[in-house]
């Protein structure tokens, strides 16, 4: 329910909404400190990581910017579900979801992005986590989620929203999953030149995605832009919000 990263017995979960803001903002090279196993929850979005990331500062770097480019389509399934990516010149997302929850059937359970035209701050950022009171339990038998409170998370019983404020936009549900998409993706350690269109897909499947990704080294290239007017308009527009 989580991406993690480890090496040996070093792990540090829930690592998906900061790595979605390091993304919507263009960040490739960074040294993140933490002292604990997962990190923060903060607002259940990756507002606040795009907050922090201002705060610190956003310096240009004398390297180009080194970007995946998916050159052939690779798919992964499990049942119903898939993720895929398809070349495409810049950065497109196309996701739905089907939870079948009363709460969630009423708002918008697809989502279209294209970063040439999607502001990440603007349309994305805000997008908070979801859950179920009945996952709560196995969530913190497993010591995650230790701080999750309706503050920090859109929480649902077996029919409704338990939150009072409701929902920040109308397909937050549907936003949120395409924000944690987006991180999960950019575990690959480069931004990608692609679309990717998901069905149901979750942190499990877009691992496996970005894993057979790696072993196709016949279905993507490494591509450099030395001007910013060769770039997609994705990019170039990225990185005017900075």
């Amino acid at each position: 329910m989580a991406s993690t990263l480890s090496s040996g017995a070093v792990r540090v979960a829930t690592v998906e909404h900061l790595m979605s803001a390091l993304s919507g903002l263009g960040v490739d090279n960074v040294l993140v400190g933490v002292n604990a196993a997962e990190i923060p929850i903060m607002d259940g979005s990756a507002a606040s990581f795009v907050y922090l990331i201002h705060s610190a500062g956003i310096a240009e770097q004398d390297q180009p910017k080194r970007f995946v480019e998916v050159t052939a389509p690779i798919e992964v399934r499990d049942g119903e579900k898939y993720a895929r990516l398809e070349p495409y010149f810049g950065f497109r997302l196309s996701f739905s979801i089907d939870f079948q929850h009363p709460a969630i059937d009423q708002t918008g359970q697809k989502v279209e992005l294209d970063f040439a035209q999607t502001s990440f701050l603007d349309e994305i950022a805000r997008a908070r986590t979801f859950g179920f009171m009945r996952d709560v339990d196995h969530l913190r038998a497993k010591g995650l989620a230790q701080g999750g409170s309706l503050r920090n998370a859109i929480v649902m019983d077996d029919r409704r929203i338990l939150n009072k404020g409701g929902l920040r936009q109308t397909n937050e549900f549907a936003m949120h999953k395409a924000l944690d998409a987006i991180g999960d993706l950019y575990l690959l350690g480069r931004p990608l030149l692609a679309h990717y269109s998901a069905y149901k897909s979750g942190h499990a499947l877009n691992n496996q995605l970005l894993r057979a990704l790696s072993q196709q080294t016949n279905a993507w290239r490494e591509r450099v832009f030395d001007r910013l007017s060769d770039a997609p308009a994705a990019w170039a527009r990225q990185w005017s919000w900075q």
